[in-house]
C-alpha cells in the first residue's frame, strides 16, 4: 500500500477502500469532501496511471460522484485533482449547495475548516453507507 502524504493523514479520515483508491473525508463540516487516492507509489499526475489503472480511477470517481449527488441531493459537485500543495496524487469530490459558506467560489481557504461533530459524521457515515457505490468497502 502506498504510503500516505502527511498532510493528506493530517486533514483526513479513512472511510474506504475501492480496488485502485483509499476514499477519505476531509475533516471539513462546511461540505461533504471527500478524497480518492489511488494507491500507487510516485504518482502525481492521473497520466502517470498505467491504462487500466486511469479507466479504475474513472470508474471509481463517477460510481463516487453519483452516490454524493443522489446520498447528500447536492446543487453541484466540484471534482478537482490539484496537487499544488499536495503532489501525491489525489481527486477531491466536494459536494455545494448554493448557500454552502463558499457558493459560489471554490472552498479552498474561503472559511476556516469546521470540525465534525460525533453526531453530524455518524449521519454523514449514514448517508453513504446508505447509498454505498458499487465497488466501495467502508472501514468505519
Amino acid at each position: 500500500m502506498a504510503e500516505l502524504h502527511p498532510q493528506l493523514k493530517q486533514d483526513c479520515l479513512l472511510l474506504g477502500r475501492f480496488p485502485l483508491s483509499r476514499l477519505l473525508l476531509m475533516q471539513d463540516a462546511n461540505y461533504p469532501w471527500f478524497i480518492l487516492v489511488p494507491d500507487r507509489d510516485e504518482v502525481t499526475e492521473i497520466h502517470q496511471l498505467d491504462a487500466d489503472d486511469r479507466q479504475q480511477l474513472m470508474r471509481e470517481s463517477c460510481a463516487l460522484a453519483t452516490a454524493l449527488v443522489e446520498c447528500f441531493a447536492a446543487d453541484k459537485l466540484n471534482i478537482a485533482a490539484l496537487g499544488n500543495v499536495v503532489p501525491q496524487l489525489h481527486v477531491h469530490h466536494v459536494v455545494r449547495y448554493r448557500d454552502d459558506p463558499a457558493w459560489p467560489a471554490p472552498v479552498w481557504g474561503c472559511v476556516p475548516p469546521r470540525p465534525y461533530t460525533a453526531g453530524a459524521l455518524a449521519e454523514l457515515l449514514e448517508k453513504l453507507r446508505a447509498g454505498a457505490p458499487q465497488g466501495l468497502e467502508m472501514v468505519v
